[in-house]
């Protein structure tokens, strides 16, 4: 895979300059779903041991073309004066097993996440669709009205905390500040989910027909309407079936048959959109394929780019 000797460290910095936006994730991030839905790529449940206050989860996957990569992310939901999500991703080399890099998880994790939330978004929202509506003021918030924010002719942001929702804002030309969760969300053609919410910050009642729903938060963000109601679509049907965190908390028991995964849609095995008044939901949960194919095209674009620090292993 590489031809570069010791081990390659690529910082935060760094790893934001190489992802950029996110939208050079979109078109490895789709071969990668394919992949594992295809059942040729591999992406065991998340692990992770629980502390007091966050937990840390290990995600290992294999992807072909990609490599072997494993992330290492902590998650504080309570943290205010750093990032909920912290990590690290290392990625070896899949013929001969050697460690080729180690990255900052932080960036790999933000941009990806918007990356695979706008895929659903371009394959779902309803013909005609102008309004987005952003829920969340963190990371994750930034990342997906970065690269997502554009596609619409009207952005809203709502957080419960005003004074972040309006400094995010101000990043955006275009975005304005709903007082409110349901203020935001009513008549919004696509809702984006980004918060720590432990209980439902979206209701059914909210939504316009024809909505498409993105939840990414580890929390229950969405009420049980909108899941018994709405058309479901996730990485990996062990979403539903596997118990949090490597599965969703909204989705535990629910019908396997009723979860399309992305990959399926992607590839034209399952149907994704019925008609423009048809409900669709998109919650994620991560996948580890997505950080391995994330970690193999940072770094060959590091390589190629001449950056990161190489050291001696």
């Amino acid at each position: 895979m590489s031809t570069v000797s010791g081990v390659l460290i690529l910082n935060g910095a760094e790893m934001e300059r190489l992802l950029g936006d996110g939208s050079s994730l979109i078109a490895p991030l789709e071969q990668a779903l394919v992949d594992y839905s295809k059942g040729v790529a591999a992406a065991p449940p998340r692990v992770a041991a629980v502390s007091p206050l966050g937990l840390l989860a290990a995600m290992p996957a294999y992807v072909p073309g990609s490599g072997l990569a494993t992330k290492l992310v902590s998650i504080f939901p309570g943290n205010r004066d750093r990032p909920s999500h912290q990590g690290v991703v290392a990625l070896f080399d899949d013929q001969d097993g050697r460690l080729l890099c180690l990255m900052d998880g932080r960036w790999v994790t933000a941009r990806r996440t918007a990356a695979v939330s706008a895929i659903s978004v371009a394959r779902l929202r309803r013909s005609g669709a102008r309004v987005l509506a952003i829920l969340g003021s963190g990371e994750q918030a930034r990342a997906h009205l970065d690269l997502i924010g554009g596609a619409f002719e009207e952005v809203r942001l709502a957080a419960r905390s005003q004074d972040q929702a309006t400094r995010l804002a101000g990043s955006a030309r275009g975005c304005a500040v709903s007082e409110s969760f349901q203020e935001a969300v009513s008549d919004a053609d696509v809702i984006i989910a980004c918060t720590a919410a432990s209980e439902p910050v979206v209701e059914f009642g909210w939504l316009n027909p024809g909505a498409h729903v993105v939840s990414v938060g580890t929390g229950a963000e969405l009420n049980q309407h909108i899941i018994r109601r709405g058309r479901i679509f996730v990485e990996w049907k062990g979403a539903g079936s596997e118990a949090p965190p490597a599965g969703a908390v909204e989705l535990q028991g629910v019908d396997p048959e009723r979860l399309t995964e992305l990959g399926e849609l992607i590839q034209g095995t399952r149907p994704g959109r019925e008609s423009d008044s048809q409900i669709t939901v998109f919650k994620s949960t991560g996948l580890g394929v997505e950080d391995a194919a994330v970690a193999a095209e940072m770094h060959r674009a590091a390589v190629s780019r001449g950056m990161g620090t190489t050291l001696d292993w």
